[in-house]
C-alpha cells in the first residue's frame, strides 16, 4: 500500500480540485485497495469499526449523480435548480464517487454493551467517518487525482438505498468525488489562508 509521496507531504498536497475528467491515473483495482484498506485500518473507539463505504466507479457514478439531480429537481424551483444542476453535471463528469456511510445498526451495539458511553458512540462514530474520509481523499490525491467532498445527504439518502442495494441501517455522511484534475484545485496554494499557528496550538512542558 506504499504511496508515490511521503506521509506530510501528500498531507500538504491534499486539496479540493471542482475541475476534474472522467479518467483516472491508477486503475479501479487501486481505488479499491485504497478504499478498502484504509475502511479496514481506520481507527474507531472501542474498535466498534462503525464505518461503511460504497465505491461507484464510471457508468454507476454517473448514475449516482443523475439521481441526486432528479431528486433535486423535485425539491428546488426551476431557477434553483438550474444552479444546483451545473455542480450535479460538474460532479458528473469525474470517474467516481465514494458514498461514505456508519452503520447505525453497529453503534447502537455497542451503546448496548457500553451504557457508560451511551450517548458518545454516535459523535464518536462521525469522527471514525471524517478519518476515513480524509485518509481516502490524500491517498487518492498522492496517486494523482483531483478530489472534492460533498453532502447532499439526507435527500438522496432512500433513492441512493434503492439503486445501490444500500441496507437502511447505513447512514450517509457524505459522497466524494474524484477524476483526473483538469486545472489546478480550487484554491490556489498561494491565495490559500491560514491563521497563525500560535493562536491555534499550545503547548506546555516541551524540553
Amino acid at each position: 500500500m506504499a504511496s508515490s509521496l511521503p506521509f506530510f507531504d501528500a498531507v500538504k498536497k491534499r486539496r479540493t480540485y471542482y475541475a476534474i475528467d472522467s479518467t483516472s491515473p491508477i486503475p479501479d483495482s487501486r481505488i479499491q485497495e485504497i478504499v478498502k484498506y484504509t475502511i479496514l485500518h481506520t481507527p474507531s473507539s472501542f474498535n466498534s469499526q462503525t464505518s461503511r463505504a460504497v465505491i461507484l466507479l464510471n457508468e454507476e457514478h454517473k448514475k449516482m449523480w443523475d439521481v441526486t439531480a432528479a431528486v433535486y429537481k423535485q425539491q428546488l424551483s426551476p431557477e434553483k435548480f438550474e444552479h444546483a444542476n451545473q455542480r450535479f453535471q460538474g460532479f458528473r463528469k469525474g470517474h467516481g464517487t465514494i458514498l461514505f456511510y456508519e452503520d447505525t445498526d453497529r453503534i447502537r451495539e455497542f451503546q448496548t454493551k457500553f451504557k457508560t458511553y451511551e450517548d458518545k458512540f454516535p459523535n464518536w462514530s462521525d469522527q471514525t467517518s471524517g478519518m476515513a474520509q480524509y485518509i481516502i481523499w490524500t491517498a487518492l490525491e498522492a496517486e494523482g487525482l483531483g478530489v472534492n467532498l460533498q453532502h447532499y445527504n439526507p435527500l438522496i439518502d432512500v433513492r441512493l438505498e434503492t439503486e445501490f442495494n444500500v441496507p437502511s441501517t447505513w447512514n450517509l455522511k457524505a459522497q466524494m468525488v474524484f477524476g483526473t484534475p483538469t486545472s489546478g484545485p480550487a484554491v490556489p496554494d498561494e491565495k490559500k489562508p491560514f491563521d497563525p499557528i500560535e493562536d491555534r496550538v499550545k503547548v506546555y512542558g516541551a524540553q
